[in-house]
């Protein structure tokens, strides 16, 4: 019989704010323990985010527990994040628990009734726990939210939870930093400021000499010693949802313009990600119908709310503009709600959106109707010899799947990809010029984007030869990045005492 596991080390990094850098953090941590020897697993007890991923079983968990695994060099599980909460409304959210949608919930709810999650969190950190050697955990937003700290299940409460002592860090490019950071030891309880043992500065530009004697003094008012300043470096890692700068990325530099709509309830956005990591393309997000011009290709993304983000593209006039490209000739790709958008007509009798019948914008002959069941699946496939353009017949692709509803052809389209569980994915219209797909993550894998990209490019008379893009090597390349920033920013000499000792509570 095997010797039991020992329970891993844990240490835990929660911010002053939100987009102070948590993520990333995390990530790099992560990333360094693993080149140090250690099997190292991500966590956040409960993360709110649109960007979603679906585990190899099925399971829906948080985009960047997804990254910080893939960091880490593991495989995501939903036991890294098992409380997911995607906003369906200002005032409320699906609330999906252990990768499964528990229901809609307002935010009043949810709050009140959270804490009966709390077996299920500790089931996971546990199971976590016995398999790995070190654990990374992640905060929300502040933990000196007093509104909210009662029931806190994802900071304070989550170290408690897991006995885990925190590195708090404060985001200096926005200004205010030191009063952030002693605001927020200053506004825990005093156990709870004994719990933080270490301070970073995150996202700094400039001479960091400049900081040293804001640095002594942040460290005699808190007593917590500061364990680096982290400088403001670009690096090409996947974003959590609304917060990401990619969002803005209004601007076309030039060569290949691909432009993505943004969507009020836009989801997954990181599935065009790769394409901003080439040289000659310029991805941009498009909110508004005067901003879209005459792209090289538009991508229609995924949603949280297709029938709501339809009814905005009509009288926001994006639409029209769209389908006056199409006539141009001008390609329209479709990810699942994009997708969804692009047919004749969506149903939806069980008012899993809003109820009703709602016209398509008329791009494939389609129709989908929605359904309360929740499809979630990685899934591989090949393109059909249907491939009007010949280019892809045949090529191998992967992705995941998170839709409710069903998509099925009404007229002439062609059945674009053959799953390997025997489905079909995807329509084109018989010109081959509008594309829809389920597939998340349909880019992400060998070079199905390098060749959509070399194709746009003989359209324009640019030269793709010898053009190549490999995205799983520069995803490694950029997690390395990371891992040395890290460790050139940080006093990781402290920082494994810090994990070593642990604490006490």
């Amino acid at each position: 019989m095997s010797e039991k596991r020992h329970k891993a080390k844990v240490i835990m990094v929660q911010g002053t704010m939100s987009n102070a850098g948590k993520s990333f953090l995390v990530a790099g941590l992560c990333r360094v323990f693993m080149q140090d020897g250690y099997r190292t697993a991500p966590f956040k007890s409960q993360n709110m985010a649109l960007n979603s991923y679906i585990t190899k079983d099925g399971l829906e968990i948080g985009r960047a527990q997804a990254m910080q695994a893939e960091a880490a060099g593991i495989e995501p599980t939903v036991e890294m994040n098992p409380i997911l909460l995607k906003p369906t409304s200002n005032v409320g959210s699906q609330v999906i628990v252990n990768g499964e949608v528990l229901g809609n919930m307002k935010a009043m709810d949810y709050y009140a009734d959270k804490k009966r999650l709390i077996p299920e969190i500790q089931k996971a950190f546990d199971k976590l726990s016995e398999e790995y050697d070190v654990i990374v955990i992640e905060g929300a937003g502040s933990p000196a939210e007093i509104n909210l700290k009662e029931n806190d299940i994802v900071n304070m409460g989550m170290a408690r939870i897991a006995k885990a002592p925190v590195l708090l860090c404060g985001d200096i490019d926005r200004g205010g930093v030191f009063a952030s950071l002693y605001g927020t030891v200053k506004l825990l309880e005093e156990e709870e400021q004994a719990m933080i043992k270490g301070l970073i500065i995150n996202k700094f530009r400039g001479d960091v000499e400049i900081l040293g004697p804001g640095l002594q003094m942040i460290e005699e008012k808190t007593g917590i010693p500061v364990l680096g300043v982290v400088p403001m470096t670009p690096l090409d890692i996947d974003d959590e949802d609304s917060l990401s700068d990619r969002l803005t990325h209004t601007a076309q530099k030039g060569g290949v313009d691909l432009a993505v709509i943004r969507l009020p309830h836009i989801s997954n956005f990181t599935d065009f990600n790769v394409f901003e990591r080439m040289d000659g393309v310029s991805l941009r997000y498009v909110g508004s119908a005067q901003e879209l011009g005459t792209p090289d290709l538009i991508f229609l993304p995924g949603t949280k709310n297709t029938m709501d983000d339809l009814a905005w593209l009509r009288e926001s006039g994006m639409e029209a503009v769209i389908l006056r490209c199409a006539e141009q000739k001008i390609p329209v790709v479709g990810i699942c709600g994009g997708y969804q958008m692009l047919g004749d007509v969506l149903e939806d009798p069980d008012c899993v959106e809003h109820g009703g019948t709602m016209r398509g914008m008329g791009l494939l002959a389609a129709k989908t109707v929605f359904s309360k069941a929740k499809m979630r699946t990685q899934i591989q496939g090949r393109v059909t010899e249907a491939d009007t353009c010949g280019a892809f017949a045949g090529k191998e692709v992967r992705g995941y799947e998170i839709h409710m509803g069903r998509t099925e052809k009404t007229g002439d389209c062609r059945e674009t990809i053959y799953l390997e569980d025997g489905r079909l994915d995807g329509l084109s219209n018989p010109k081959g010029t509008v594309y829809g797909t389920y597939l998340h993550g349909i880019f992400d894998y060998g070079d199905l984007a390098a060749m959509t990209v070399s194709r746009l490019m003989e359209k324009k008379g640019l030269d793709p030869e010898n053009w190549h893009f490999d995205p799983e090597e520069h995803k490694r390349q950029e997690y390395d990045k990371l891992a040395d920033l890290v460790r050139n920013s940080l006093d990781m000499k402290r920082i494994y005492e810090i994990l070593e000792a642990g604490i006490t509570c």
